[in-house]
């Protein structure tokens, strides 16, 4: 039996860290209980080490332009099993970060797996061997989610793997599938093909990221095919079958066409599904639908129990998780947390082009009954973007006709998730478009083309 504390959480990943930090900076004694490291799958085996990866992906594209910039580069290569250690290494002086933080805050961590064993209680499977058991008033759950696979499909972490076993592989594949063509499969895609692997990605929905804007769908298809990666779109995944030497991934077509494709792996990623079993939330009173945890607007599941992150099925995104945390704990301190506005969440895509958005598409907006008007502006007259040698794409505002006001963005290009806070600021704030043409934009910034988008909202462009 253990002292007790105010608040225990379940769960060390970017919610539940960024939880105890809140709750230790608002005076409560706090206990983090992770079974294997802090920063979650984000920090260890998704977001950072990935990113790591497609920077050194950026680099082997820049060396391949020397042309272009006026140098020469001879006998290049470039070492695929260099970049992986890189992001190992970035990942973990990050998790130390973490670590760092957490005795900063005097938080008390305790290493194993927890689960909810009666009000206010959390036993813990101790990673070291035996039990104990943590008391408090709240209780926090932020498990998070896992890669979802193929029904019938099995991953063998081999020839059939996850995201989280691409960023173990030291060796670059030759040849690869890649199922699934959101995020996480075009991220992968582009550092595979980048280091010269064939590539081909299999999505079920018509385009690729099927939750964008369907015009930015369409230019990232453009430019993935421009560099010859194998696109099939309206395609679904029939059977996988791994042999010694390759896999095999029979696809049907919407036409009814089949066909066989084979390469050396097959890279599984279709999303993600809750890690919400065996933590006793549903004898705690909590609901669950299809696994994902219910709650309400500040994050309550249940009387005196939280749930935040991806378990929750809002936004699999590490800076909701984040924030979710911080209304949770607000709510516990019996704080007044301002609710989560999901539709000015920015949601982004570090492939090449890189997309970042938020808020509906434009159809989505006309769905919704709203008067929608249009601001584009391409980067192809953007003079940062044409120094820079990345001209492709565009910024694409979707406003309210009647309001003024800043519905959503929707854009892709270069560098253009570092452009997304002064958007979704416009949009928390309830700024009438017309403020972002007022706002002066540095020259020569990409940023410009933020500007231009607002004046084109109105039909007014300056530069096309």
């Amino acid at each position: 039996m253990d002292e007790p504390h105010d608040l225990v959480i379940i769960g060390g990943g970017p919610g539940g860290y960024v939880a105890a930090v809140r709750a230790a900076q608002l005076g409560l004694r706090v206990a983090l209980v992770e079974q294997e490291h802090l920063g979650g799958i984000c920090l260890n085996w998704g977001c950072i080490p990935t990113k790591s990866l497609l920077r050194n992906a950026e680099v082997v594209a820049l060396l391949g332009e020397g042309k272009t910039f006026g140098f020469m580069v001879e006998s290049f290569q470039a070492d695929y099993a260099a970049a992986v250690e890189r992001s190992r290494r970035v990942a973990t002086r990050l998790a130390k970060g973490v670590a760092a933080l957490m005795r900063k805050n005097d938080v008390r961590v305790v290493e194993g797996r927890g689960r909810v064993a009666g009000a206010g209680c959390v036993a813990v499977a101790l990673n070291d061997g035996g039990e104990t058991e943590l008391h408090a008033r709240a209780l926090i759950v932020a498990t998070g989610a896992r890669a979802r696979t193929v029904p019938g499909v099995t991953v063998d972490g081999q020839r059939v793997i996850t995201s989280r076993h691409a960023l173990e592989m030291t060796t670059l594949p030759g040849s690869v599938i890649v199922i699934g063509g959101g995020p996480i499969g075009m991220e992968f895609a582009h550092v595979w093909r980048t280091y010269g692997a064939q590539v081909t990605v299999v999505e079920m929905l018509p385009r690729l990221l099927p939750l964008e804007d369907e015009e930015v769908s369409a230019e990232v298809e453009r430019a993935f095919k421009r560099r010859k990666v194998r696109v099939l779109t309206a395609t679904r995944v029939e059977g996988v079958e791994a042999a010694a030497d390759a896999v095999r991934v029979r696809v049907r077509r919407e036409s009814g066409e089949e066909e066989t494709l084979e390469a050396e792996r097959a890279l599984v990623a279709i999303g993600v599904r809750p890690n919400s079993e065996e933590l006793g939330l549903e004898e705690a009173g909590v609901r669950l639908e299809r696994g994902w945890v219910v709650v309400d607007g500040r994050m309550r599941a249940a009387p005196g129990i939280w749930a935040i992150g991806d378990v929750t099925g809002k936004l699999p995104l590490a800076h909701v998780a984040s924030a979710q945390g911080i209304i949770a704990v607000e709510d516990i301190a019996g704080r007044d947390p301002a609710p989560l506005d999901l539709d000015a969440i920015p949601r982004c895509t570090y492939c090449q082009p890189q997309v970042a958005s938020f808020g509906p598409s434009e159809a989505q907006a006309r769905q919704q009954g709203y008067d929608v008007r249009v601001g584009r502006f391409p980067f192809l007259p953007n003079g940062k973007a044409l120094a820079l040698g990345e001209n492709d794409g565009f910024v694409k505002l979707v406003a309210d006709g009647v309001t003024g006001r800043l519905l959503g963005a929707h854009l892709v290009g270069p560098e253009v998730t570092e452009l997304l806070p002064e958007l979704v600021l416009a949009r928390y704030a309830g700024l009438l478009v017309e403020a972002i043409t007022h706002a002066v934009h540095a020259h020569p910034t990409l940023s410009e083309a933020l500007a231009e988008a607002a004046h084109g909202v109105f039909g007014q462009p300056i530069h096309l």
